[in-house]
C-alpha cells in the first residue's frame, strides 16, 4: 500500500523527570522579560514556583506572574493583553493543564495586536492571524490534553467554544516533568488521563489518521496501559507510570493536531461550551458509550481495518487474556466502562443537563473525524445513558 501523510510540526520538546530546572536556562534563550502564566494550584504545589521565581530572580530576569483559574475565555485573554501590551515581552511561559497553556498560547499570539482575540476566532472573527507572535514555553502539570503540542488554543465566548490556529501557534518548546503531575489530585489525574486517552483513540481511529500517527498513537496507546488505575488508586507517586501518562499525554497533542478527533469531542466543544463542565470529565463520561456505539457500527459493517484498531486498543490498554478481534471490541467499552466507574467519573445530570438540552447540544456537535456517521437520534441515545 502507497504510504502518504501530511504532519504538522512539534515543538522542540524537554521530557523527563527532574526536567523542570532546565527552564530558566529555556527562558534565557528567548530573552531577559518573560510572562508567566501559571494555575493558581500549582503555584501552592511543592513550592515549585517560588523556586523558580528566585532562580529568575538570581539570572536577573525580569518577570511577571498571573494566575489563571478555570476554563479559557475570550475575555480572560483580552484583559491579560490589554494589561501588558505596552511592556516588554520576550517569552510566554505558561505552567499548568489544558486551559493554562490554551491561555497562554492565545496571549503569545495577541499580544501587541491591539484587537480582541475574539476577532481571529474560527467561525466567529473575521480577520486571518499572520501567526506573528511572542515565543511561547508550554509547560504542563497535568498528564492530559496534549496542548502542549497542538496548535491551536480553545477559547470560550457566549456559549460556543472556539479555536484561535494556526501553525505557528505550536509552542516553541515543551519542557515535560512528570514529578509534575505528583500533588494532582485524584480526580484532576483521572479527568485528564481520560481526556488523554479520548484523544488517543479518537486520533488512532480516525478517518485522517496515518501510518506515522498510528505508530505513534500505538506506542502511546501501550505506556497509557493499566498506568491510570496505578496512580489513582495505588501509587500516586510512582514515577515511571507518571512518566508514561506525561509521555501518552504529549503524544496525544500531537496525534490530534494531524489525524483529528471523533465524536467525543464533538460532544466536548458544544457541551463545554454551553455548561460549566470540565473537559475531563466530558470525555471521560462519554468514552464507554461513544466507543460502544462506534464498534457495535464498524462491527455491523465489517470494516477490518477499523475492528482491529479497536482490537489492538483493547490489548494496550488490557492486562486480561485477549480474544478474537471482535470479542476484543465488545470487551473494550466493557472496560472503559469499568474504569470510569472505578474511576467516580461524574454524569451529565450532575452538572445540571438534562434531557430538553440534548437538541441544542447534538446540533452543535461536529462528528468530525469519527470513522463511522452517527445519526442524531444516536447521539441523544449515548447522551441519555451518561445522563
Amino acid at each position: 500500500m502507497e504510504i502518504k501523510f501530511d504532519f504538522s510540526g512539534t515543538p522542540e520538546i524537554f521530557f523527563g523527570a527532574g526536567r523542570f530546572s532546565k527552564l530558566p536556562d529555556i527562558i534565557l534563550k528567548y530573552g531577559k522579560n518573560a510572562l508567566i502564566i501559571v494555575s493558581p494550584s500549582f503555584r501552592l504545589s511543592k513550592n515549585h514556583l517560588s523556586n523558580l521565581e528566585k532562580e529568575l530572580e538570581s539570572r536577573k530576569i525580569i518577570f511577571g506572574t498571573i494566575d489563571a483559574s478555570g476554563e479559557p475565555t475570550v475575555d480572560k485573554v483580552d484583559k491579560i493583553t490589554n494589561s501588558y501590551n505596552s511592556i516588554p515581552i520576550d517569552v510566554v511561559v505558561a505552567i499548568g493543564g489544558g486551559s493554562v497553556i490554551d491561555t497562554g498560547k492565545a496571549v503569545s499570539a495577541m499580544l501587541y495586536k491591539n484587537t480582541s482575540v475574539l476577532n481571529y476566532l474560527e467561525g466567529i472573527g473575521t480577520k486571518k492571524h499572520s501567526g506573528e507572535k511572542i515565543p511561547f514555553i508550554a509547560v504542563p502539570a497535568t498528564a492530559g490534553t496534549g496542548s502542549e503540542a497542538t496548535k491551536n488554543a480553545v477559547l470560550s465566548k457566549d456559549g460556543y467554544k472556539k479555536s484561535l490556529r494556526h501553525q505557528n501557534f505550536i509552542p516553541d518548546t515543551a519542557l515535560i516533568d512528570p514529578e509534575l503531575t505528583f500533588s494532582l489530585p485524584t480526580k484532576i489525574t483521572a479527568y485528564a488521563g481520560l481526556d488523554c486517552l479520548t484523544q488517543l483513540i479518537e486520533s488512532y481511529v480516525s478517518v485522517k489518521s496515518s501510518v506515522f500517527t498510528d505508530s505513534l498513537a500505538e506506542s502511546a496507546l501501550k505506556k497509557f496501559g493499566q498506568n491510570l488505575t496505578e496512580v489513582c488508586f495505588f501509587n500516586p507517586f510512582n514515577i515511571k507510570s507518571r512518566t508514561n501518562l506525561s509521555y501518552a499525554a504529549l503524544i496525544s497533542g500531537i496525534t490530534l493536531a494531524n489525524a483529528g478527533l471523533g465524536i467525543i469531542h464533538g460532544f466536548a466543544g458544544s457541551i463545554g461550551g454551553l455548561f460549566d463542565i470540565p473537559h475531563g470529565v466530558i470525555c471521560g463520561t462519554l468514552l464507554g458509550k461513544c466507543t460502544k456505539m462506534n464498534t457495535d457500527k464498524i462491527l455491523a459493517e465489517n470494516n477490518k481495518e477499523v475492528i482491529i484498531k479497536y482490537s489492538n486498543i483493547y490489548k494496550y490498554l488490557s492486562d486480561r487474556q485477549s480474544g478474537n478481534e471482535r470479542d476484543n471490541c465488545y470487551q473494550l467499552a466493557e472496560l472503559l466502562d469499568e474504569w470510569i466507574y472505578q474511576l467516580g467519573i461524574p454524569t451529565l445530570g450532575h452538572y445540571g443537563i438534562r434531557e430538553k438540552d440534548f437538541e441544542l447540544i447534538t446540533e452543535r456537535s461536529s462528528i468530525k473525524e469519527n470513522p463511522v456517521q452517527i445519526s442524531k437520534d444516536e447521539m441523544k441515545e449515548i447522551l441519555s445513558s451518561r445522563l
